[in-house]
C-alpha cells in the first residue's frame, strides 16, 4: 500500500494563474472559479471544507455547502453557510470565531483557501433561507440533535416521525431557534492553480488598511 502512495502522481496542466488575473477584490476571482467549476460539471461545486478549533486547540474540518456570497464594494466580503448552532462546529465557532474554508475543484486543478472570522447572520436572513429548504430537510433540522450521541438509527428516525406528525397540518414549518446561518468575513485568500513539474501558481490576497494586497507565493 505504501508503494501505491509513493508512486501515485501525475502532472498538472489544466491552466495558469498570473498576476494579471487578480482582480481588486479576490471574491470576484472566487466567483469566477466557482462558475467555471459549475460549467465543467463538477459535482457539488459549492462544497467546502470548514475548519474550526476545538476546546483542546485541535483543528477540526468537515464539508459544508456554501449557500451565498455577498460583497460590498472592493472590501467587505461574506461567505454564508447554515448549520445547527448546537452542533460541534457551532460550539467551536462560539468559543473561537477564527477559522477557514477550503474549496478544491479537482477537474480544474484548482484550490482556494480562505481565512477569516465567523459571525452569525440575522434571524431574518436565516428565516428566509430556511423557508426555501425542502420540507423533509426542515423537519430534519428539528429532529436531529446534531453532533450529540443517539441510541440508534431507529431512535433518530422515531424523532423524525414525531416531528413529521407535529407539523403534519402546518402550511409552513418555522425555523428552529437552534438552526441558522453563519458568515465568514475573510481577511486572506490563497488561490492555487496546478502547474507542470509541481511549479504551481499560488496568489495570495491579504486585507490591509481597507485594501486587498496581492502577492505570489512559491509553490
Amino acid at each position: 500500500m505504501t508503494d501505491i502512495l509513493k508512486h501515485s502522481r501525475r502532472d498538472f496542466e489544466k491552466g495558469t494563474l498570473l498576476e494579471g488575473d487578480a482582480p481588486k477584490n479576490p471574491l470576484d476571482l472566487l466567483m469566477n472559479w466557482y462558475h467555471d467549476a459549475v460549467n465543467q460539471g463538477v459535482a457539488d461545486a459549492n462544497a467546502m471544507s470548514l475548519s474550526t478549533l476545538d476546546r483542546q486547540g485541535f483543528p477540526v474540518s468537515r464539508i459544508v455547502l456554501l449557500r451565498d456570497i455577498r460583497k460590498d464594494g472592493h472590501a467587505k466580503n461574506e461567505l454564508i453557510f447554515f448549520t445547527n448552532y448546537d452542533s460541534s462546529k457551532g460550539h467551536e465557532m462560539a468559543a473561537c470565531p477564527k477559522g477557514g474554508l477550503l474549496f478544491f475543484w479537482q477537474p480544474l486543478e484548482r484550490q482556494v483557501r480562505i481565512r477569516g472570522m465567523f459571525e452569525k447572520i440575522s434571524s431574518a436572513d436565516s428565516d428566509a433561507y430556511f423557508a426555501t429548504r425542502p420540507r423533509d430537510s426542515q423537519i430534519g433540522a428539528w429532529a436531529s440533535p446534531q453532533s450529540q450521541k443517539v441510541a440508534s438509527r431507529e431512535a433518530l428516525e422515531s424523532r423524525v416521525n414525531d416531528f413529521t406528525e407535529k407539523f403534519r397540518t402546518a402550511a409552513k414549518i418555522p425555523r428552529p431557534a437552534h438552526w441558522g446561518g453563519y458568515r465568514l468575513v475573510p481577511d486572506l485568500f490563497e488561490f492555487w492553480q496546478g502547474r507542470p513539474s509541481r511549479l504551481h501558481d499560488r496568489l495570495q490576497a491579504t486585507f490591509d488598511s481597507g485594501h486587498w494586497i496581492w502577492a505570489r507565493l512559491a509553490p
